[in-house]
Formats: C-alpha cells, structure tokens, sequence
C-alpha cells in the first residue's frame, strides 16, 4: 500500500524548486490569491516554527507578528497557489519544532543569526 502511495505521488504531483529551509529561519512566502475573478500575489513573512509529513504531504507553519497578536498560518510545501519561498534569514535553533516561541515576547523572541 505504501509503494502504490509512493508511485502515485511521484507520477502525478508536480515538484517544485524550493530553497531548504528548517525552523528558525525567517522566511517570505509568495502565493497567490483569487478575488472572484482576479488573481493577486500576497506574502507572508515570519518564522519557520515547524516542518511536518514527508513528500506529497508535507507542510510547514510559520509565525509573524502582527501588533501584538501572533499570527500563524501552515502551507502545504505541494500547493499550487505558492509561487516562490525566499529565504531571508537562517536561524540557530536546537529543536525542530519551536513552540516554545509561542510563548516569548520582546527581546527572548529573538532567534541567533547563522552568517554563511
């Protein structure tokens, strides 16, 4: 069963070109929006929180502030909606599923850079 998962998976789900990222990377997410009949791109910049599934089921969520709320929001890595993924900053995190950063306000929100 999971072979037959597999192969269909590999023959019909087109791949796209995204840059690796992990948690803690700040990253800018360009999809597109439909508005009746009008298509606009919007992004979403913030932090990679978590990387969940494997191949055609793969998502990822990431966290921005916006004021004072915290807004997530989890993207299929397979949508068709999603143009381009940049990837802004490379973050140093121990885990690779940051909840933790739910939690942390002002300067503890502050992830450590990785300069490549």
């Amino acid at each position: 069963m999971e072979s037959l998962i597999k192969f269909v998976q590999d023959e019909f789900i087109q791949k796209k070109d995204f840059p690796a990222f992990s948690s803690g990377d700040t990253i800018t997410v360009y999809y597109e929006i439909k508005e009746g009949e009008k298509t606009r791109t919007q992004f979403f910049k913030g932090v990679v929180i978590q990387r969940r599934g494997e191949g055609a089921s793969e998502t990822f969520t990431i966290r921005k502030m916006s004021g004072d709320v915290g807004v997530e929001r989890i993207f299929p890595i397979n949508l068709p909606a999603l143009q381009k993924i940049e990837v802004n900053k490379k973050g140093k995190v121990r885990r690779s599923r940051i909840y933790y950063f739910r939690g942390l306000t002002g300067k503890k929100a502050r992830i450590k850079e990785v300069r490549s």
